[in-house]
């Protein structure tokens, strides 16, 4: 994988030896002749449909994944739309896990609803048992494993078992674990989405999303982007090619930190619990030692029940981390985080305050200081 994300995706010899591929930024791509633009058969024809720089992040995230191809998107829910709407038309359904990225759902109640495509959701623990929610309408069914909200693991093979016998497709969001620590279309998925914005970038400066793809569902992920006109910049595509060379060793780095500040939470009197799936007190622990070979840098804790105030005097005053959507950048977040708000199809009922912490590369010790600190102030307002 080092080498991988170190070599491919760049040229040298075609860029003058430069070692990165530059930022090719341009819309009209020009042909010498007429019977070139009769042949459209040149590389590149017109500037939405790609560029060097666009098709260098592509081929490292395909070969990671073991795609048969990857598009690069403006964003993680730009990814999540082109793959639902790859798979359905007005009448259809998708299935979507309980636990997914708050946005997909957004979009799948509104603009697909409006559509004319019904989505239920369903048990992230639900397993082979989801063949029994498969209808005849039934076209795409939507996992993200683990939930970035509460962590649950699914069984994918499992699922994906009761898809492909269903002839229904298989989408999963991977942003939490990377190719490099999950790879679900060896599991059998067909689609696999990232949030390129998170662990891919890695610098918090920069948006973006990957679609990868079976040798199946490639024509109709690509028409429909096509039709959409999404398409990343160079400038973005650069930006995430830059990220994607260290991922490898940031990876590595959050892991070994996240794991050590969430075992050390377990034992602090404020916490009720943690919910970090590689932890052996995760209770899909079993399914994450099965299927993936490392961990993110997110996860969440439950604080013992408290007033507002007392949520406020944790957050309020934190030093080193700090409050902001997303994750995956070098500096660590902590955000509240309400699961019972989104939960359909499993409602929510634990009671206590949600933190949703993402580890950046900060010392350790200065981070487990931070925490430790506020969770003197939340225990002295509760």
């Amino acid at each position: 994988m080092e080498t991988l994300l170190t070599h491919l995706g760049r040229e040298p010899d075609e860029q003058f030896g430069f070692v990165n591929t530059p930022v090719y930024r341009g819309s009209t791509v020009l042909f010498k002749t007429l019977a070139d633009i009769d042949a459209q058969e040149q590389r590149f024809l017109y500037g939405r449909a790609g560029n060097p720089t666009t098709e260098g992040v592509e081929a490292i995230v395909t070969a990671l994944e073991g795609a048969y191809r990857t598009k690069l998107v403006p964003s993680g829910l730009a990814a999540i739309t082109i793959a639902l709407l790859s798979c359905v038309k007005a009448g259809d359904e998708v299935l979507i896990t309980d636990t997914a990225y708050e946005p997909g759902r957004l979009f799948a109640d509104g603009f697909l609803a409006r559509m004319g495509v019904t989505t239920r959701y369903f048990d992230p623990h639900i397993g082979a048992g989801i063949a029994a929610m498969i209808g005849p309408r039934t076209r795409a069914v939507l996992a993200e494993s683990p939930g970035s909200v509460t962590f649950e693991v699914h069984d994918l093979p499992a699922i994906s078992a009761a898809t492909r016998a269903a002839g229904v497709r298989l989408i999963v969001d991977n942003s939490w674990a990377s190719p490099l620590f999950h790879q679900p279309l060896k599991l059998g998925a067909d689609i696999v989405i990232h949030a390129g914005t998170k662990m891919f970038v890695g610098h918090s400066d920069a948006f973006a999303g990957t679609i990868s793809t079976t040798e199946a569902c490639w024509d109709d992920v690509e028409g429909t982007r096509k039709l959409l006109g999404f398409f990343a910049s160079g400038d973005d595509a650069y930006l995430v090619a830059r990220g994607l060379r260290t991922l490898a060793i940031r990876m590595k780095e959050h892991e070994r930190r996240a794991l050590e500040i969430a075992t050390w939470l377990k034992g602090q009197k404020e916490v009720d619990t943690v919910f970090h799936p590689a932890l052996p007190s995760h209770p899909d622990h079993a399914i994450f030692k099965r299927d993936f070979t490392g961990s993110g840098s997110l996860f969440s804790i439950l604080l013992k029940p408290a007033p507002r105030d007392a949520l406020a005097a944790f957050l309020d005053h934190l030093n080193i981390f700090t409050m902001g959507y997303s994750w995956g950048g070098y500096e660590s977040l902590c955000i509240p985080a309400n699961p019972r708000k989104l939960r359909t199809a499993v409602p929510w009922t634990r009671e206590g305050n949600m933190l949703r912490l993402h580890i950046g590369l900060e010392g350790v010790d200065d981070l487990k200081a931070d925490l430790a600190a506020a969770l003197e102030r939340y225990a002295r307002a509760r």
